[in-house]
């Protein structure tokens, strides 16, 4: 076989691999580098390079930085301040989205939607609105604001290094800003005039009084000797008859069906399901809940979800009590923890989870920050230093300034930035590693070496001729059209790095040959590639506020094509008036 042949299929796997999803995408990219190693498209001694490149460099430094300047808290106190101006539903949700927007564009789009979703979320409850009515938006809006600039999302860090290997340059800081904030305007705007309206009218999993909870309760205990015990069945039929469907019964760590069990031990759990309230439902089946209700006067009960890039990914839900000295305690979790073999606090905690913690209000606050998780049902105050705040976004921003102004590498710059930030205790000694997405950085690093072997091999150049011929003589408009739409439906299977690393080396190849920009045909991947709108899959963002929101599959299609066209048009227009 030819080496082209060899890297397309190659490719190919890798990318029916990541759409497949059932494995992790960090092991596909590295499998997919030790297959071009051994076949030979990947020299030894470049098999390791792309963990140098500066693209990997920044992503890890701007997760740093995003963290700290989260944790100071000024972007969410900022957000609710907005929240709680007195204006019309869709003023207030379009100045929410807008602010967004503007922190996705220089800080990681996951952070922007935690820092924003509280807000949103409160301001469609105050309208007698579902959630769902404003998160769907929110998380395209996020998607939209990391167009704008170099660090909004990896992809164009991605861009960035193909067009210096091949064209000599790197992109600067704002070189998309230009075509990334026309689109963004107009899928901004199209969220706040229409698109908001087509959100489905189901209410999501975002009240812990009206989404399906799932937790544990103890069997009752007679009041006297002389009055009899509960039989299983008339108990289990007594929870039902109260609004609950009973699970199973969890004892000694394992989990038995209801119609197994012949008697209660008191060291047994009831595993229940139900959308009323667990502390009035125990209180009206006579039974108690395995968590007891904390003593503390500004104790609150919050219904949270767990962020992508959470430290506390991978480990059991009884961690939350385990790090706050049981302070804070896990209370019921949504509706995947129906599933439990074992105790509910034996779970795994996953990304996108969503859990009722109990606790004192201050304390839930600070473990919010520190555990990434996303507050649905409680707006509550933040805490903000002015001075240290204002000192992380002054180091922030001279690494900005840094960059664009004195031509200083960006990787540079902003692991400075992350350095400084680190050295000040700006995050906690253990987080500043935690902070960083592992899975994201080796994905990264895997597949920069792999995509350069599908150019250096020829086939980037073979894909390239056969979308030459078929764009024939067209203008620039339609080629950066076309180019826009392939990759954007590209992206609904794969992750946005694996995209731009197939399309990057391509739309150089279709440019050259159309006597365009190479910089147009780029920019017009840099654009699909971050249009993930038609599916939850598509992007972390719209996949975590699934659940919250109450979402189908199919409404993220209803909400996202004409988006999706939309940006298609526009981004074709901008970039034949600014390279035509």
């Amino acid at each position: 076989m030819s080496d082209a042949l060899l890297a397309g299929l190659v490719l190919l796997i890798a990318l029916g691999l990541f759409a497949w999803d059932r494995v992790r995408h960090d092991l596909v990219a590295i499998t997919a580098l030790g297959a071009c190693l051994v076949l030979g498209l990947v020299a030894p001694d470049q098999a390791l390079q792309g963990f140098s490149d500066p693209a990997v460099v920044v992503v890890a430094a701007v997760l740093i930085i995003g963290r700290a300047i989260e944790l100071t808290g000024v972007a969410a106190a900022a957000t609710e301040k907005l929240a709680a101006l007195k204006a019309p539903f869709s003023l207030q949700l379009s100045i929410l989205l807008l602010t967004a927007a503007v922190l996705s564009a220089f800080m990681n789009n996951i952070a922007a939607l935690a820092i924003t979703m509280p807000a949103v979320a409160s301001v469609c409850r105050a309208s007698g609105r579902p959630a769902g009515a404003g998160l769907m938006p929110l998380a395209f809006a996020t998607i939209l604001g990391g167009m704008t600039t170099l660090i909004g999302t990896p992809a164009n860090l991605i861009l960035s290094s193909v067009r210096r290997e091949q064209l000599g340059e790197p992109f600067g800081f704002f070189d998309m800003t230009p075509v990334g904030v026309a689109v963004a305007g107009m899928g901004l705007l199209y969220l706040c005039l229409v698109g908001w309206r087509l959100t489905p009218s189901r209410k999501g999993e975002e009240a812990a009084s009206g989404g399906r909870n799932v937790f544990e309760l103890a069997p009752p205990r007679p009041a006297s000797e002389e009055e009899a015990e509960l039989t299983p069945e008339a108990l289990f039929d007594q929870i039902k008859e109260a609004g609950a469907h009973v699970l199973g019964v969890v004892r000694r760590h394992r989990r038995l069906k209801p119609d197994r069990v012949d008697r209660l031990a008191s060291t047994d759990r009831i595993l229940v399901v139900s959308s009323i309230d667990p502390w009035e439902f125990a209180k009206k089946v006579g039974c108690e809940l395995t968590v007891e209700r904390s003593t503390a006067q500004d104790a609150v009960t919050s219904r949270v979800a767990v962020a992508h890039g959470s430290p506390l990914i991978g480990r059991p839900y009884d961690t939350i009590a385990a790090e706050t000295d049981r302070e804070l305690r896990v209370v019921a979790a949504g509706p995947r923890a129906a599933g439990a073999d074992g105790p509910l606090g034996a779970m795994e905690i996953r990304a996108g989870d969503q859990l009722v913690v109990h606790g004192p209000a201050e304390r839930l606050e600070s473990y919010l920050r520190y555990g990434r998780l996303l507050e649905l049902d409680r707006k509550s105050a933040v805490a903000v230093q002015p001075r240290r705040a204002a000192l992380a976004l002054a180091i922030y921003a001279a690494a900005v300034i840094a960059a664009v102004g004195f031509g200083l590498p960006t990787a540079l710059t902003f692991a400075a930035a992350a350095a400084g930030l680190a050295a000040l205790r700006f995050l906690p000694s253990g987080e500043i590693y935690s902070s960083i997405d592992w899975p994201a950085i080796v994905l990264l690093g895997a597949m920069i070496p792999v995509g350069q072997s599908f150019e250096t091999s020829g086939a980037a150049a073979i894909v390239a001729d056969w979308l030459g011929l078929a764009l024939g003589d067209s203008a620039l408009w339609a080629a950066a059209a076309a180019t826009t739409a392939a990759t954007l439906l590209l992206s609904i299977f794969l992750n946005n790095v694996a995209t731009a690393v197939i399309m990057g080396p391509v739309a150089i190849a279709v440019a050259n040959q159309l006597g365009v920009s190479p910089d147009a045909l780029l920019l017009a991947v840099l654009i699909g590639a971050s249009s993930d709108f038609l599916t939850p899959i598509g992007h972390q963002n719209n996949l975590l506020v699934m659940g919250p929101g109450g979402y189908k599959f199919a409404d993220y299609g209803r909400v996202g094509a004409f988006l999706s066209i939309l940006v298609v048009a526009t981004s074709a227009a901008v970039i034949s008036a600014v390279f035509g």
